[in-house]
């Protein structure tokens, strides 16, 4: 059964879905743009037999608070401090795994890499880590971080459309009539406060800062070398297959599947997708349940 919180994280409400034993493995589900922990909506029930499952939604998204551009500094830095907060502090988590999308990749891979004691392990779903996975479609978003200005920014704004929004969801979709629109248009509704507008920008305008950090990211996988599972819509505009190669290349042993689906394959493939994450955490289980056989023994 999913329960449905509000948490105190330095004077600010962020809400969060919970599911599932408080005895079981824990997986954080972190959510991408334009979307909330809604966009799990699907896939939680389907985890939580395995599972204690915990979604959030980030300061300025879903039923969050939406503090100002003015009164809250929204940067990546700030919203996976706050994640952190929620995770370690509030719910007293020492380990997890996490499961990044979109933007939910920026600010997992920031946690991970400040706290990698605690990652058991990472399902990435279209969410970043290399040059070679931004798509030539996010090229306005490059020419804005070189010079912000009115002009500059008009182009972003198209992304808080409603017809990108629902092009979001539905572009690359294998079956377009399994998209509900319950999707888009509760992700538009929140697009559509007032003052939300400046919060976005914001945002696109520090996504600069996430592919700086890149290089950092990847030295953390080719250190800890975290279990990981890739899952990925191969039809995605905005971040490309080679994207999800490339995490091959610093993580050998990661799992990588591609899906006949877009940017959001939750809509379309959610039982699909908890069948990998329940299959591909059960063998790690299983591989250190041998491995500290092994080690008692030796």
């Amino acid at each position: 059964m999913n329960t449905f919180h509000h948490a105190n994280i330095d004077g600010h409400k962020i809400f969060y879905r919970e599911a599932g034993a408080n005895s079981a493995p824990v997986i954080v589900l972190l959510h991408g743009f334009p979307s909330s922990s809604h966009m799990f909506r699907d896939l939680i029930p389907k985890l939580a037999d395995r599972f204690h499952v915990i979604a959030p939604d980030y300061l300025g998204f879903g039923y969050s608070d939406q503090p100002g551009a003015k009164e809250f500094h929204y940067t990546f830095d700030n919203l996976s401090a706050q994640i952190e907060k929620l995770l370690f502090t509030h719910l007293g988590l020492k380990k997890f795994t996490l499961y990044v999308q979109d933007y939910g990749a920026p600010i997992g891979f920031r946690i991970a890499s400040r706290r990698p004691e605690a990652i058991e392990g990472i399902v990435v779903q279209n969410g970043n880590a290399y040059l070679e996975g931004v798509s030539p479609a996010l090229e306005p978003m490059t020419v804005f971080w070189k010079n912000r200005n009115p002009e500059t920014e008009a182009p972003l704004r198209g992304f808080l459309d409603a017809e990108t929004t629902q092009f979001q969801y539905e572009h690359g979709a294998s079956d377009p009539s399994k998209i509900s629109p319950d999707s888009y248009t509760f992700d538009q509704l929140f697009l559509d406060r007032s003052g939300n507008d400046a919060i976005q920008l914001d945002l696109f305008f520090d996504y600069r800062n996430n592919v700086a950090l890149y290089p950092e990211w990847q030295a953390y996988f080719r250190a800890y070398q975290p279990p990981t599972l890739i899952v990925w819509g191969q039809n995605d505009p905005f971040f490309t297959v080679e994207g999800a190669k490339a995490f091959l290349r610093d993580i050998p042993r990661a799992e990588l599947h591609l899906l006949e689906a877009g940017h959001f394959a939750l809509e379309e493939h959610s039982g699909v997708i908890a069948n990998y994450i329940k299959e591909f955490l059960g063998k790690r289980k299983t591989q250190l349940k041998c491995c500290n056989e092994l080690a008692s023994v030796c």
